[in-house]
């Protein structure tokens, strides 16, 4: 029975929001269920990234959707050989447009070929593409994984719940990160949906190490993808062999601390599910 590495990706900010670059190993503590772990792992190097990178193509996305591929074809451009992406459109409907790949013209012509109408399957979308991801080993090589949503309502279309999203998502050791445009409409039932896919995005992103970005126009949209690029390029990488050896499959809680400088603030993914017997 091999022994289980827990890997965290971290991303650390000050007070102002910036990223801190400069901690080493000894500046980190890692706390699960309360009990401090042993580090075996820590890099701050610039790791491989694995991307998908996910559009909302429903009806409603249809007059947003030139700016909504400028914004992506940012994201993607800031891609290294050494990194891959997969570009995704969802209505009611998942279609992978282009496969992972650090091929940019093949990522450019991917986001060109999106195309908007029909309803909302935003479930199924995050849980194809939290599977396919997961797959994306790339021979054993550490790497960095993203899922990167863009969508501007609710759920309409769904066979998948949001629970089985939720649950698939603490499986992965892959940072989700929303992008919600808010309804132009002030309709009782717009506000409602919009609160409820909140929600899940708010919940996933934070308990993934994520972000959740709710841009109130199209024009904000340039500076959120950079923001996840940066944060992308800036995370910390820890491992850690657990001192809890039971195998009976319930969730541990993550906790990671900077002892010698307790202002920053640290997302990681808030726990794990352990092996089961």
């Amino acid at each position: 029975m091999g022994i289980e590495v827990i890997n965290l990706n971290l991303s650390v900010t000050d007070g102002r929001n910036n990223y801190v670059t400069d901690l080493g190993e000894k500046d980190f503590a890692v706390f699960e269920d309360g009990i401090r772990q042993e580090l075996s792992f820590y890099t701050h190097e610039n790791l491989p990234i694995s991307m998908a990178v996910l559009i909302d193509v429903s009806a409603s996305m249809d007059e947003k959707l030139p700016q909504a591929r400028a914004a992506a074809l940012r994201l993607l451009k800031t891609l290294r050989p050494q990194d891959a992406a997969q570009v995704v459109q969802f209505n009611d409907r998942t279609t992978v447009l282009q496969d992972f790949t650090p091929d940019h013209a093949l990522l450019e012509a991917a986001v060109g070929r999106t195309n908007a109408s029909g309803p909302t399957a935003l479930h199924n979308a995050l849980y194809i593409a939290l599977k396919e991801l997961s797959k994306d080993k790339k021979g054993g090589q550490l790497r960095r994984r993203a899922v990167v949503l863009l969508t501007d309502g609710e759920d309409t279309a769904s066979l998948v719940s949001d629970e089985q999203v939720m649950e698939l998502a603490r499986k992965t050791e892959i940072n989700i990160y929303c992008i919600s445009l808010r309804p132009n409409r002030s309709q009782d039932r717009q506000r409602l949906a919009f609160s409820q896919a909140e929600y899940l995005l708010t919940a996933l992103s934070r308990d993934t190490g994520g972000r959740v970005f709710f841009p109130n126009s199209l024009s904000e949209l340039d500076s959120v993808y950079d923001q996840i690029a940066e944060e992308l390029r800036t995370q910390y990488s820890l491992g850690y062999v657990s001192s809890n050896r039971r195998r009976d499959g319930k969730w541990r809680r993550i906790v990671v601390r900077t002892p010698t400088r307790e202002e920053l603030q640290i997302r990681h993914k808030l726990g794990y599910y352990a092996p089961a017997s």
